[in-house]
């Protein structure tokens, strides 16, 4: 993500320093530039590079993406292997009934003195179970599954965010037409007539481009940033992990489960 996409938002800050209003004409496209960048393809001579070695430097940021993949799907697996066999050959001390390596901290005591209270009282059984078992094509299978939709939602994801592009380009289109075929009628008539049409007109102008540019296409804008938000940009970082919530009962103290 941050050797493609991360690269593409500092090309899109470089480009608004490199260049102003008048050599934006001259701007290499950054629409093109990530295409050929993911593509190797580097000849093409209606679009320049925006500095010096910046193909060295794509093909390098290209590689790292793609070697991200298999280490993913296989490393992964082998280092999650490796620190469970690390955790079970490793000299442990019993803490609350519960099986931790090298001590707990004091949060981690916490933590784990709530997921041990929480299991007894869904299971309603005193007896404590003991570590899975580390079945290695099961998380094999696991990590392959998240693999491929990782990598299929760093394309489709970002690809849904081009949507906010359209809005852009129907906005301006629509910009185009009120101007066209609205206020430049009542600027083309020269006569005196001309100053109470032209009032009219802009009047019905003005309504136009409140309703419609700024109400209607804004509305717009934000529910799709807003949904692009909450559907495309969260799934990569939250995952919905950690303890379940315990509400407080007067049962569980009776019961002698909540010790102060």
């Amino acid at each position: 993500m941050v050797s493609l996409f991360g690269y593409l938002v500092l090309l899109i800050f470089y480009k608004w320093l490199a260049y102003d209003a008048k050599s934006s004409k001259e701007a290499p496209s950054l629409l093109i530039t990530f295409i050929n960048m993911c593509l190797f393809s580097y000849n093409d001579p209606t679009n320049k590079p925006f500095y010096t070695g910046q193909v060295a430097i794509q093909c390098l940021l290209v590689i790292i993406a793609l070697a991200c993949v298999p280490c993913m799907l296989i490393v992964k697996t082998l280092v999650m292997r490796r620190q469970y066999l690390w955790r079970r050959n490793l000299g442990t001390q019993n803490f609350g009934g519960i099986r931790v390596g090298n001590g707990p901290t004091e949060d981690e005591a916490e933590i784990i003195q709530h997921d041990q209270l929480s299991q007894n009282l869904e299971e309603e059984s005193p007896e404590q179970s003991e570590e899975e078992v580390f079945n290695f094509a099961d998380v094999a299978v696991h990590q392959a599954i998240h693999t491929i939709e990782y990598c299929l939602g760093c394309i489709s994801n970002t690809a849904s965010y081009l949507r906010l592009w359209a809005l852009s380009l129907a906005h301006a289109q629509l910009s185009e037409v009120l101007w066209s075929m609205v206020m430049h009628m009542g600027l083309a008539s020269r006569n005196f007539g001309g100053f109470f049409a032209l009032s009219i007109i802009f009047a019905f102008f003005a309504t136009l481009t409140v309703f419609i540019l700024l109400v209607m296409e804004g509305l717009s804008a934000f529910l799709h940033a807003l949904r692009l938000h909450w559907v495309e940009f969260q799934n990569k970082f939250y995952t919905g992990q950690g303890f379940k919530f315990m509400p407080f009962t007067f049962d569980s103290i009776l019961d002698g489960k909540f010790e102060d």
